[in-house]
């Protein structure tokens, strides 16, 4: 390959990174003068690449808007991050209904990368192992997820067929403050436009939707992942558990992540006994930021877990080995009182 050749190359692969590049930009970055990056933009033109030329004290050259170009260029790390970016999203449920989508874009890839490069991502892919098991969450249509996504980023309400997980139908309009994806899943937070409830639905269970007209502003400081893990944990399954535990946040949170449990540190100046603080998600009574600075610190915690089974929640509780008080339900002391005799009699087994 000509170094002439090489240039028009590396032009094509700079622009093809978007956005308006100066003559002056462009000829630095190939270390010729501003006459021949015009005349590299010419070759591109004769090959049948559309460069548009703006005009203007900030103008310069851009691939024309929506083109697609029929020779895939990659850098091996760019062909490696694509390869494995497809790779992680299939193993953690995060792709579409089109389950061979991913197959087919990595096969796709794979066809147009040169062949020595091809030869070294296949032979990752034959040899790599992962220690976390492949999830298989159900995955949204991937018009759902892409009309949504395009909806919260220009703050347009959205009316939505809906199925809640009692298995009833609904219409309803939502404000869609952001998407989030979270153990295999794809979820919307958003608000409701007449009462102000900020609402958590599985995208996965909208049939269909449509973008409606109007605008609107999403709160300041929202936190579209924090306000998904607490509407999980407060999911009114079967079982509403309250404890106290003496431990650090941060110890409790390793066993008892956001999407479980609520936690709430409780006030040095209280006694355990007058600490009643279900429901109020991670606060004490100096707000969030209180609970941030007690990370560390060894203190009583209220911990409030919903549940549709007691049965796994003995066993985190050993794996603290921090003292804590069952405030309800008094099912959950019997569980803990029969593990405290299970292990008492391997213990002493012989």
């Amino acid at each position: 390959m000509t170094t002439s050749t090489a240039r028009v190359l590396a032009l094509l692969e700079i622009l093809q990174g978007g956005g308006i590049r100066t003559v002056p930009d462009l000829a630095a970055r190939l270390n010729v003068d501003e006459r021949t990056v015009r005349r590299y933009v010419g070759h591109l033109l004769d090959l049948g690449v559309p460069v548009d030329s703006v005009r203007g004290r900030y103008g310069g050259y851009r691939l024309a808007p929506g083109y697609r170009m029929p020779p895939l260029m990659l850098t091996d790390e760019e062909a490696l991050a694509v390869l494995l970016g497809l790779l992680a999203g299939q193993r953690a449920g995060l792709v579409t209904t089109s389950a061979a989508a991913s197959e087919s874009a990595a096969a796709k890839l794979r066809r147009v990368l040169p062949k020595a490069l091809g030869r070294r991502l296949e032979s990752l892919l034959e040899t790599a192992d992962f220690t976390a098991r492949p999830r298989s969450g159900t995955a949204p249509e991937a018009g759902v997820l892409l009309d949504l996504a395009e909806a919260a980023r220009h703050r347009r309400p959205v009316a939505i067929s809906y199925t809640d997980r009692k298995g009833r139908g609904s219409d309803r309009t939502v404000l869609p403050y952001g998407l989030v994806a979270h153990s295999g899943r794809w979820y919307l937070t958003g608000a409701d436009p007449a009462g102000g409830e900020v609402r958590t639905f599985r995208l996965d269970r909208i049939a269909a939707m449509t973008v409606q007209s109007g605008s609107f502003v999403v709160p300041a400081g929202f936190d579209p992942a924090a306000t998904v893990l607490e509407s999980l944990a407060h999911t009114p399954w079967t079982h509403e558990v309250s404890l106290r535990i003496q431990d650090s946040v941060q110890h409790i949170r390793s066993h008892l992540p956001a999407d479980i449990a609520t936690l709430s540190v409780i006030p040095a100046t209280a006694t355990p006994d007058d600490a009643n603080l279900a429901d109020t998600g991670d606060t004490s009574s100096d707000g969030p930021s209180a609970l941030a600075a007690a990370d560390e610190r060894i203190g009583w915690v209220h911990v409030g877990i919903r549940a549709e089974r007691l049965d796994w929640i003995p066993p985190v509780l050993a794996a603290l080995d921090r003292p804590f008080v069952i405030e309800r339900p008094a099912a959950l002391r019997d569980l803990v009182r029969a593990l405290a005799r299970r292990l008492d009699e391997h213990a002493t087994a012989d």
